[in-house]
């Protein structure tokens, strides 16, 4: 693949480099902030080589890219240069309108979003070391935790947590735009090994004669967060007051001489209280019912992964691993994982659409490894039925390890690779978790296969008029097509549509309708029917092609206002019914409902005449078609 060609073609079909607020990526997606989302091309994008799918949720236009998202963003990241940088929580320039709730979610994505990589990494070790754990000790009856080896690598699996102030302090002063290093020695001054001891020791301790809250923030979150927060302001107003020959030294002197004393004594003891109530609330919930939690989070996580909504209570269990060593946040969040995987191995074994057939298994495989994007927008969301099942069986899972009290002693990834952290929770616990997974894989793999779900047409076009495709048929001559609905007749070249006005798509003829309701013409037989319902293809009895357009646009409908009454390859009489819609309702939301009917396999000599009448209806002769249909496919 050709990641500098789609990386291009992204960034032109977002609005280019200048509609560009901000542009992060997390696993899968890449996630931009745009000033103006009416310039973004979301129906192009969706149909480019490697995207998955294409998003607007939570104030950030969102591409889903799979497992090509990291080459796509070293692409694209050159391209647009500084704007990476700016905080996607800042949208002050973009015409869209945020909400406070909204921009509170970004801000906290925008924060942890970069640290997640080394987290996965760190769980992954965590993992290992369990697993090495559990053979050392069970078949060589060796205590592995005193070796070098072991330490080494359990430090690596540790540092990230231990050392999370300074971790968070950075992508902090990136979000709020402040000096990043000053930050970062904030933190570090926080997990100073002499701090360390002055707060864990039995003596008071005292700054400047004042005596402070003993607290540590070693594995802390919150504190630095808020610290860093204040700091942006306190650098700001540092900087503007500052003589210009002093600020490349005084001002970041300053900075840390107010900050350092300020967090110790008021921010940090501040985010160490804030971090203890989140923790309790979490467990009190947790203690009020762990079955109904677990089936909250086992059910819902992915439908908050749909809306980028899942990155705003990631934070609860990174502050659970650092204030109590373990978590079940993720946990639940397994059973979720786990139900998708076995949605798509459903869609797999259910699916006779190759096509699809071929992402389902792609989608099952990086699923069951943590990765759902794939599950959940290539297949499960994507064909609705799987996406239920996979949220009921995720809950099932879900309540099952709130029952048994599965935890895990990192915060890792939720796949196959993790389910030794889980194995810390004890033998009902970890029994809970291994079941909860399997009730939530072999559940939705079960309902998928069994309830179903309408399946894809073998060969689906994509939503581009330009690319309707056609069949092979015979010729025929002097033929008279009926009008598929009642309206207004005017010429081809009289559509605000350059694609159909220009006969690149072929002769015919446009109707402005004065009723919702598209018929059959002529006996034929659907061969095509898009999932938007705003184009159809058929294939007539006399050998013809017909494509309908219904409207121009309407295609960013999605199907709102649209009625399918028929499938692909059914076989319809004159007059039966195939799409209906409510032409006031479209019209109200700005769309032109001029149809275009095309007859898409003419041959060049073909005549086509159009009926002299202003308006038609169903029994109308629309148009007469004089000469050969081609054998080439459009």
């Amino acid at each position: 693949m050709d990641f500098q060609a789609l990386a291009q073609n992204i960034l032109t079909n977002v609005g280019g480099k200048e509609n560009i607020v901000s542009l992060e990526r997390c696993f899968t997606r890449l996630r931009f902030v745009l000033k103006d989302n009416s310039k973004a091309n979301s129906d192009q994008i969706s149909h480019l080589e490697g995207v998955i799918q294409v998003l607007n949720a939570n104030g950030q236009f969102q591409v889903v890219l799979g497992n090509n998202v990291a080459k796509t963003y070293e692409a694209i990241e050159p391209m647009i240069g500084e704007v990476t940088a700016t905080s996607a929580a800042e949208d002050t320039e973009s015409k869209e309108k945020v909400g406070l709730g909204t921009k509170i979610i970004n801000t906290i994505a925008a924060i942890f979003t970069p640290t997640v990589p080394a987290i996965a990494a760190s769980g992954m070790i965590k993992g290992i070391l369990a697993i090495a754990v559990i053979v050392a000790t069970n078949v060589y009856h060796t205590d592995i935790t005193k070796f070098d080896t072991y330490i080494i690598l359990s430090a690596a699996s540790d540092a990230l947590f231990y050392f999370m102030p300074i971790i968070l302090a950075r992508s902090s002063a990136k979000v709020f735009k402040t000096n990043e290093y000053i930050a970062m020695v904030i933190a570090a001054t926080l997990c100073y090994p002499s701090i360390v001891s002055l707060m864990t020791g039995k003596a008071t301790v005292t700054l400047f004669g004042l005596q402070i809250t003993k607290a540590s923030y070693t594995s802390s979150v919150i504190p630095i967060i808020i610290a860093v927060f204040i700091l942006a302001y306190v650098e700001r107003f540092i900087d503007h007051i500052m003589p210009d020959v002093l600020k490349i030294i005084m001002v970041p002197t300053l900075c840390l001489l107010i900050m350092v004393p300020a967090t110790l004594m008021l921010f940090g003891p501040i985010g160490i209280y804030l971090g203890n109530f989140i923790n309790w609330l979490y467990y009190y919930i947790m203690h009020f019912s762990p079955i109904l939690l677990g089936a909250f989070i086992g059910g819902i996580w992915c439908v908050l992964v749909v809306f980028g909504a899942h990155r705003a209570i990631i934070p609860i269990g990174i502050n659970d691993v650092a204030k109590t060593g373990h978590q079940n946040l993720l946990a639940f969040a397994g059973a979720a994982n786990f139900s998708q995987a076995g949605a798509a191995l459903g869609v797999f074994l259910k699916t006779k659409n190759k096509n699809l057939k071929t992402v389902s298994a792609s989608a099952t495989v990086t699923a069951l490894f943590g990765i759902t994007e794939p599950a959940i927008y290539g297949t499960n969301l994507r064909l609705k039925r799987p996406m239920v099942y996979a949220v009921i069986s995720g809950a099932l899972g879900g309540a099952l390890m709130g029952w048994g009290g599965s935890f895990g002693n990192a915060f890792a990834n939720q796949g196959i690779l993790t389910i030794p952290v889980y194995a810390s929770s004890g033998v009902k616990g970890f029994v809970c978790y291994l079941l909860g997974c399997a009730i939530a894989f072999f559940g939705a793999c079960i309902l998928t296969v069994v309830l179903g779900f309408e399946d894809l047409p073998e060969k689906l076009p994509s939503q581009n008029s330009e690319e309707l495709a056609t069949i092979p048929v015979a010729a025929t001559e002097d033929e008279k097509i009926t009008a598929p609905l009642a309206g207004e007749v005017i010429a081809l070249s009289q559509v605000k549509d350059e694609v159909f006005s220009s006969g690149a798509m072929g002769k015919g003829v446009a109707i402005i309708p004065t009723n919702g309701e598209v018929v059959a013409p002529e006996d034929c037989e659907v061969q095509v029917l898009y999932p938007t319902m705003h184009a159809i293809g058929l294939l007539l009895d006399n050998g013809i092609q017909l494509l309908i357009h219904i409207g121009r646009d309407t295609v960013e409908l999605k199907g709102k206002y649209f009625t399918s009454h028929t499938e692909v390859g059914a076989h319809l009489r004159k007059g039966d019914p195939i799409v209906s819609f409510d032409c006031a309702k479209i019209k109200q939301a700005g769309y032109d409902l001029t149809t275009p009917v095309i007859i898409t396999n003419a041959s060049s000599d073909a005549e086509i005449t159009m009926t002299d009448e202003n308006e038609v209806t169903p029994d109308s002769v629309l148009m007469e078609f004089k000469g050969k249909v081609t054998n080439e496919e459009v």
